[in-house]
Parts: C-alpha cells; structure tokens; sequence
C-alpha cells in the first residue's frame, strides 16, 4: 500500500473506520494530529476534508452526518482546538446525530507539566457525549493493540446504537509525529459488529397500552424535529383518520397530512380564552426532538392532559409537560406502526373536527394579515417560503427564521426537508451546518438566516468544500431581533446595546472576500422578482441579503401572535 504513519494502531483505527462505513473525516490542521492525518489520508477507502476553522469543522461534520443519517468522523490537534469543537458536539447529543470525534492529545505524563498546546482532555465532553474513550499513547504488544482496537469499534458502533449521538475518541500520542513506514496491508484488524436490533413492546404491554389508548377520548400525537420518513408518514397519517386524535407537527418534524396542524403557534391562538380547556387531550403522545413552539409547551403545562405518553429509541424520560405517565422505548415508525395496524377506524367523536375548524379560522386570520402587511420580516418570510425550490433542502437559522418559516410550512407536494439547530437552539456553526448538509447530499440547499448568526459563523465560507449549490439568504435587520419580539428585553433600556447589539454590517463585503455571486434587496416586490436568477444554477454558493426594518418587524410578529 506504500508509506502511511508508523504507528501501527493508528494504522488499525483507519481500517476499523473504513470496514465499519465510517469513511469520511473532516480534519483540522495542527501536528499532534498528524498520524491521524496521514493514516486517516492515505486510507483508499476514506475521503478527508479539511477545514481549517475547528468549530466550522465540527457543525460542518454535523450538517453532512445530519444528512446522511451515518457517523461523520472529526480530527483536531490537542489543547484549545478540542474545545472548539465543544458547541457542535453538544448540538449533536441533543439533536442525536452521530458524530465520532478523534481528539489528538500529549501522552499523560504532560498533562499539567506546562507541556505546549496540552490540557485536560479525556471526558473533556463528558455532559453532552454517549460516551468518552481514551486509546493507549503507545502500543507495543497484541493485548495493548486490542485494547485499542477494540475500543474504536466500540465507539463507532455506540454513535449509531440503540440511537445515535456522538462519541469522543482522545488519542495520545507521543513524539515522533511525522514517522512513515512501507506498509504492504498485514491482515485487517478484527471488526467489532454491532447487530441493529429493533425493541417490541411485549403483547402484555401492548395489550395494556392499547386499551389505555380506547379508555381516552382524545388524543394529541405531537411531533418534534424528525427526519423525513415515508413509513412514519404513512402511519401517522392512517392515526389522523381518526376523529378522536389531532396530530401537531411543527415544520422541523417533516410531516404532513390533510388532518394535521402545521402551523401550531396561530392556531392556538386563534382558540378563545373561555374554549381552551375543551381542547386539551385526554392523551399526549410525543416523538421527536425539541419543539420550537413556546405557545404548545405553555398550553399543555396550563391545560395538562391525564396521561402523557413519550417514544424515544434511547429511552430518554423526557418529561417536557411536567405529566409524563409512560415511557417507550422504540423508534416512533415502530410503535406507531404497530398502534396503526391494531386500531381500528373510529369516526366518533369531534375532537379533531373541533381542531381542524380552529385551523381553518387560523388560516383565515393569516390571510387577512398578509394581505396588508407592509415590507417586513413575516412579509419577507412568505415570499421566500413560496419560492422556495421543489425537491431541495431547507436549514433554517434559530431564533426569528424558524419562527418565522414555521408559519409558512413548505407546501408538501414540493418533497422540501426541513432542519435546524434545535438540539441546543444556539445561533452558533448556522452556516458551517448548512454547508455540510449541502456537501453531503449534492441537492439544493437554502439557508434562510439572520445577520447576527450569519457573521457570527462567516467563517464557513473559508472552506474549500464549499458547495455550488448552496444557497445562503441572510434576512438583515439590524442585529438580533428576536429581542424586540419576545416578552422581557424589548422593554429594557438595555434592549438596543446588550441585547439586539444593533450592527450596520453587510455581506456584501463578506461575499466578495470569497468570490461568491451577491444579491440584495430591501423590499418584498424586488424579492419577488430576484429569487428565480438566485435559485438558478450556479458556479459558486451564492449570498442573498434582505434588508427589513427592525423595529416594525418586530411589532408586525408581536400582532401577528398576539404577544
């Protein structure tokens, strides 16, 4: 195979990432690393991008393994670059996306000794990570080597199994860094497999769930961010048939039907005061991950339902309404399949006949609103969603873009995924995530972000695998508005300076930095008639800025939820 490190173990950990699939790195420079590197480079069946920024790095890694629902490896040196890659990681736990992380660290012995570029780095991610591995610093017989061994299989497998999430792999390495050795391919080390498995409830347990289930005489299946899945569609879909059950599904969830509500902020709003007790359920189900919605969580904290029922392959209590009565432990498309295929048509009941009206009244309030609405964010945000291409991908900044977007859900017949950053909800890697997402599945992909988070991870685009067809539109007004629209700040004097941290800036200059095609406009007609030339096909990633006005952005989005 020809020169590669000559550090055999290292040598072994490229081999057990390739046969176990794990067979694109994203690597950062430094020299602690290097073995990493060069093992990990001159692997055939291993592609490796490197980035030079370590958290771009990280929520780049993130982007392309959210995509691809399969681990994405990440590299750094050792000392402060480990703790760069800390938000992306945190991200991923929360948001389970598998991510397996290779930290490069000095042996031991030099920790705490004043030794160059060297802190403590083993469980460095302990409170956000599926678990922390340190290898061996030096392997000098078989039982030491399958120690090591058998610990990167381990890893790899912990970050798909029983769900996924990241793991952190520290790897100390001792002095020479740059050694190679001709290396003619000795035997493949020994792969750990991890058999998928997929967890049943019993037929007691599912005897009990199910007549529970016929004891409540409405029911809520509330979904989270998902990823798009045609079996779970179609389940949930065969459970909104029902009159006695409403499915909430937030725009992050990737799920729609004729009987669901997409749109859940107006649509509780639009319930009266006196009628909001009539429309708790009797019975909460919920899936998925966080929800964006404050007006759901505060409904069902106010009017709680009898029982609270959550499906999280990991069995995770999460007990977001302060009523969870039952936890189950399996993939949603499994359980709900299986309440599918058990339960019978029921037609009794208005339960959901008494939601969808409410969602129809919704609709029509959304409307009239819209139809006076001067150029503003919510305007900007109903443009840009109706022209958002058929067939593509949507990443979606935090804060006001996914509140905003959640408004307008993409029209389902134009098969548009939708993600973001909810594990943690922070502003932080919003570029460097889409970009990845983009790399990795070759289809069209839109960032719709604000100007705060957009130059506060502008270091995305100092990255060679920067996609052509990645589209960032940067919505400007002014700083983080956010600010003026939720209930607390917007009355400070402090609002302006320490809260919004109003700014002038502009991506133009940023765009012209990196030589990519610049689009502006400041009013929702221009918009209009700029999107189609900005979709089209192009050499580069392009920039779209909209400048909005802050204030009156605010104070239409304040109106529109009543706030």
């Amino acid at each position: 195979m020809g020169l590669d490190t000559d550090k055999h173990w290292i040598r072994d950990l490229a081999a057990i990432c390739a046969a176990k699939g794990l067979t694109k790195i994203v690597l950062s420079p430094g020299s602690r690393c290097a073995p990493l590197v060069i093992a990990f480079n001159r692997h055939p069946q291993i592609d490796c991008y490197s980035i030079v920024d370590e958290r771009c790095a990280a929520f780049f890694a993130l982007g392309m393994a959210q995509q691809l629902q399969q681990p994405v490896g990440l590299v750094c040196t050792s000392g402060s670059a480990v703790l760069n890659f800390a938000p992306a990681i945190a991200e991923a736990y929360y948001q389970k996306v598998p991510l397996v992380v290779f930290t490069a660290d000095r042996p031991n012995e030099l920790i705490d000794q004043q030794d160059g570029q060297t802190l403590r780095q083993y469980e460095i991610y302990r409170n956000y990570i599926k678990k922390s591995f340190e290898l061996p610093s030096e392997v000098q017989d078989n039982d030491t080597l399958w120690y090591s061994n058998r610990m990167v299989s381990e890893a790899i497998n912990i970050a798909s199994y029983p769900d996924m999430g990241p793991v952190h792999v520290n790897v100390p390495l001792k002095e020479p860094l740059y050694g190679l050795m001709d290396y003619d391919g000795p035997a493949a080390p020994k792969i750990i497999k991890a058999s998928p498995v997929q967890p049943q409830l019993t037929d007691e347990a599912f005897a009990e769930v199910f007549e529970q289930w016929n004891g409540f005489a409405s029911k809520m299946i509330v979904a989270g961010g998902t990823m798009p899945n045609e079996r779970l569609t179609k389940a949930i879909r065969t459970l909104s048939d029902r009159a006695d059950t409403i499915i909430m599904a937030e725009i992050t969830a990737n799920l729609h039907g004729e009987h669901f509500i997409n749109c859940l902020d107006p649509a509780l709003e639009a319930i009266s005061k006196d009628d909001k007790p009539n429309f708790r359920p009797e019975l909460l189900i919920t899936f998925g991950g966080a929800l964006v919605s404050k007006k759901l969580k505060t409904y069902l904290r106010t009017y709680p339902p009898k029982a609270h029922w959550h499906v999280d392959p990991g069995g995770a209590a999460v007990d977001t309404f302060k009523q969870l009565t039952r936890l189950i432990a399996m993939q949603p498309v499994h359980f709900f399949e299986a309440l599918a295929a058990r339960l019978p048509l029921n037609n009794e009941g208005q339960y959901q006949h008494d939601w969808l009206k409410i969602r129809a009244s919704s609709y029509d309030k959304h409307n009239q609103q819209l139809a006076v609405a001067p150029h503003s964010d919510l305007k900007v945000f109903e443009v840009l969603m109706k022209h958002l291409p058929a067939n593509s991908n949507l990443q979606l900044g935090n804060s006001t873009p996914v509140r905003y977007a959640s408004l307008f859900p993409p029209d389902p017949s134009k098969h548009i995924t939708v993600n973001c950053n909810r594990g943690t909800s922070g502003i932080d890697g919003t570029v460097s995530t889409a970009a990845g997402a983009a790399f990795a599945t070759a289809i069209l992909t839109t960032l719709i972000t604000g100007d705060v988070a957009f130059f506060y991870d502008s270091n995305a685009l100092w990255n060679k695998q920067l996609p052509p067809h990645l589209k960032i539109i940067v919505v400007n007004n002014g700083g983080g508005n956010i600010f003026r629209i939720i209930q607390g700040p917007s009355q400070l004097e402090e609002l302006e300076q320490f809260f919004e941290t109003g700014q002038g800036l502009t991506a133009k200059g940023i765009a012209q930095t990196y030589g990519l095609p610049y689009y502006h406009c400041s009013n929702y007609k221009e918009l209009d008639n700029i999107l189609p030339d900005f979709f089209a096909p192009k050499p580069k990633a392009a920039i779209l800025e909209i400048n909005t006005p802050n204030t009156l952005s605010a104070n239409m989005m304040r109106k529109y939820l009543n706030i």
